[in-house]
Order: structure tokens, then C-alpha cells, then sequence
């Protein structure tokens, strides 16, 4: 499942409900599910964090159809080239820069 498919999934199955609670509700479920992910990094299962994983991806697509955006196409704009700081494939930016 490509990453266009997944976002249109989850807008098929949460849409109506999603733009009903609009962006700033969807981003305080959204930060739950990371506070969540955040729980199961320090003392999950494996199965538990990859399900958290999972839940974080599903929020951050449904806020990103709340708002509009194709992820896909933002990954492939901001990241297809390579790092956004450096443009090297493997990032070389210094430690104390993002990336």
C-alpha cells in the first residue's frame, strides 16, 4: 500500500467524522496517539509499539485530509531530492542542525 492509498483509506473510513471535528481537534487526538507511541517506546511489546506506529500514521493522515494536504505528494516534494538541509541522500548536516 503506497502511502496515497493509505491516506485515502482512512479518508474513506473517517472523513465525515474527521472534518466535523476539524484540524485542531484532529491535531489533540493526533498528539495523544504520539503520547501513546511515546508509552509503548519505553515499556511496550514489540506488537505494541507497532501498532502505536500504526495509530500515529493513521492520525497524522487524517489531519492531513482535514487540511487538505496529499501527503505523498509532500514527503516526495520535501524528501525526494535528499535531505532538505544538506540534498545529500545520506544526510551529512551537522549534529546540531534538523535534519
Amino acid at each position: 500500500m503506497t502511502l496515497r492509498e493509505f491516506q485515502a483509506l482512512i479518508r474513506r473510513m473517517y472523513h465525515d467524522k474527521d472534518a466535523a471535528r476539524g484540524v485542531e481537534g484532529t491535531f489533540m487526538w493526533l498528539s495523544e496517539e504520539v503520547g501513546e507511541l511515546a508509552g509503548a517506546l519505553r515499556a511496550g511489546t514489540p506488537d505494541e509499539v507497532a501498532l502505536e506506529f500504526a495509530d500515529v500514521l493513521a492520525w497524522l493522515a487524517t489531519i492531513a485530509n482535514v487540511a487538505g494536504v496529499d501527503l505523498e505528494e509532500a514527503v516526495r516534494r520535501k524528501y525526494g531530492g535528499g535531505c532538505p538541509g544538506c540534498g545529500q541522500a545520506a544526510c551529512v548536516c551537522p549534529d546540531a542542525e534538523k535534519p
